[in-house]
Formats: structure tokens, C-alpha cells, sequence
């Protein structure tokens, strides 16, 4: 409750060709772009850039207030993120209602569907936890995992069907 109450966001209405609609920080410096393939871009002023598929549901948050976005909260559908990397400071986030992706500098995908986080490396490694427990496992390059309410986390690595239809989806 408290996370909706906070003060300084604003709704961004999308086209209706886009069909959803994103929340951000209103002093995140991020600017958006449209492509072809129906996916919306966010390019930020600290390298990180978000790719979100047709439909997706998402607020990006600065939650530290130093007016760069530091994390995003998903709840349908899926984006892919690539975050610079960068020395100590605290990691990069997206939070959705299963888990919670950290990395501080990768290329990643976060896919949610009905009472499932699927989480992606593409390059890098990326730290995934369930939301309500801590308890988590470390994802390398073509490395998933499947989050859902209850049980153990398994990272496996993904074949390239599964890969290549989550990527078409973001227009990659």
C-alpha cells in the first residue's frame, strides 16, 4: 500500500496502438521510443535501457530519490533490460510479484505470466530470489530459472527454441 501512496509519479498514458500503460519516477531522466515490432524502448541517462514487450505492465522507480531509475516493478508480460556495468553501489532490480532479479551490470529478460516469473541471461550473471524468502540462486550466460509461490528454485540452462520465442517477443 505504502509503494502506491508515494509521492513524485506520475502515470505515462501510452498510445492505444500500445495498449498498456507504464508508471514512472517524474524526475528519472528516461526518454521512450516506439518501434516497428510493437515493443516500447527507455533509454535512461545512466546507460540503462529497457526493452518492454507489446502489453507489458510495468513502473520504473527511483527509489533512492537521486533522480536515475533503480529498479522496476513488473507484473505482466516482459522486458529486457541491459544495465552498464558498474563498481559497488547498489544492484539493479525488477521486482515482480514471484521474485526479485538483481544484477549490476548484464543484459537480461524478466517474463511474467499468471503465477510465474521466468528470468533470462543473456550476458552477464543476474542474482534471483523468490519475493517472499530470501533464499536465491545465481544466473550465468543462456542460464533460466522458473519462479512460482512455492518451490526450490533450478536454474537450467535454456535451448535456443525457448530463448528465440522469448526474444521475438521483444522484437530482438
Amino acid at each position: 500500500m505504502r509503494r502506491f501512496a508515494r509521492a513524485g509519479y506520475f502515470a505515462l498514458a501510452w498510445s492505444s496502438l500500445m495498449g498498456f500503460a507504464a508508471a514512472q519516477p517524474a524526475n528519472a531522466a528516461c526518454t521512450s521510443s516506439a518501434s516497428a515490432a510493437g515493443t516500447q524502448t527507455w533509454r535512461c541517462d545512466n546507460g540503462i535501457t529497457i526493452v518492454a514487450e507489446n502489453g507489458a505492465r510495468f513502473e520504473l522507480r527511483d527509489a533512492n530519490r537521486d533522480g536515475h531509475i533503480d529498479s522496476v516493478e513488473l507484473s505482466s508480460k516482459a522486458l529486457l533490460i541491459e544495465v552498464p556495468r558498474k563498481p559497488g553501489g547498489n544492484p539493479f532490480k525488477v521486482l515482480t510479484p514471484q521474485a526479485i532479479a538483481a544484477v549490476r551490470g548484464t543484459r537480461w529478460a524478466v517474463d511474467v505470466a499468471e503465477a510465474k516469473t521466468s528470468v533470462f541471461v543473456a550476458d552477464g550473471r543476474v542474482g534471483v530470489s523468490h519475493r517472499a524468502r530470501g533464499r536465491g540462486v545465481v544466473l550465468g550466460p543462456g542460464e533460466g530459472v522458473d519462479v512460482e509461490a512455492t518451490g526450490p528454485l533450478t536454474v537450467k540452462q535454456w535451448g535456443q527454441p525457448r530463448i528465440d520465442a522469448l526474444m521475438a517477443r521483444l522484437g530482438q
